[in-house]
């Protein structure tokens, strides 16, 4: 059995689409593309994908992580050269390379995420940067999530790993983070711009790359 670990992107035109849509088009792509993939032993059989951290609906990303298991060896040339012609052109496949199949799971290894958000502020270069140091200096950050009916109550600063300026023009400005992304929990850019001091919304959230064990 051959293990190969791909990274891809996904861009605008699919960032609305959810995790099980986003291993549908593959499954169909790897089908089409008559890519021998080994099966599950379960009843149905299942091809053998596994994603390292479903991405978040509106988020585009350039490090998705994904580990697709083979019955014969191909190499890395060809299946990025078949799947190109079966997947959608929002979806690039960035690189391919064969692991050791007896490695755990691609989902346990899965540490932090790093991301980039664009945000409008009124807020100073100032005003911006001393609350970045703020938070960071912070030991513990209760916080509250509301997710329909339920109310979920935990520490958001275990889950900021870092939090970096990237570029400041004006109204907008640019900030990179790296957040955990583990059995542990999961940490949200647009809940870290809320504790931030931000009001409104990230204009763009994107996902530079995932970080393994």
């Amino acid at each position: 059995m051959q293990r190969l670990r791909l990274t891809f992107s996904r861009g605008e035109e699919l960032k609305y689409i959810s995790h099980l849509d986003l291993m549908r088009l593959w499954e169909r792509g790897l089908r089409r593309a008559d890519m021998p993939v080994s099966y599950s032993q379960g009843f149905p059989p299942r091809p053998l994908l596994s994603l390292a951290a479903p991405l978040p609906i509106g988020v585009t990303s350039a490090g998705e992580l994904m580990d697709i298991f083979l019955e014969r060896r191909v190499s890395s040339k060809f299946l990025v050269k078949a799947m190109a012609e079966k997947l959608p052109s929002d979806i690039e496949i960035l690189e391919v390379r064969e692991v050791w199949s007896k490695l755990p799971s691609l989902q346990s290894q899965v540490r932090y995420a790093e991301y980039r958000v664009e945000i409008e502020s009124n807020k100073g270069l100032e005003e911006v940067q001393l609350a970045i140091r703020s938070l960071l200096q912070k030991e513990r950050l209760p916080w509250e999530h509301k997710r329909d009916k339920e109310i979920r109550r935990y520490d958001l600063r275990y889950l900021i790993s870092d939090i970096w300026l990237e570029d400041w023009r004006g109204n907008e400005c640019t900030l990179g983070m790296r957040l955990r992304a583990d059995s542990t929990g999961a940490g949200r850019p647009e809940q870290v711009t809320l504790a931030l001091g931000f009001s409104g919304q990230p204009l763009s959230i994107h996902r530079t790359k995932l970080l393994l064990a």
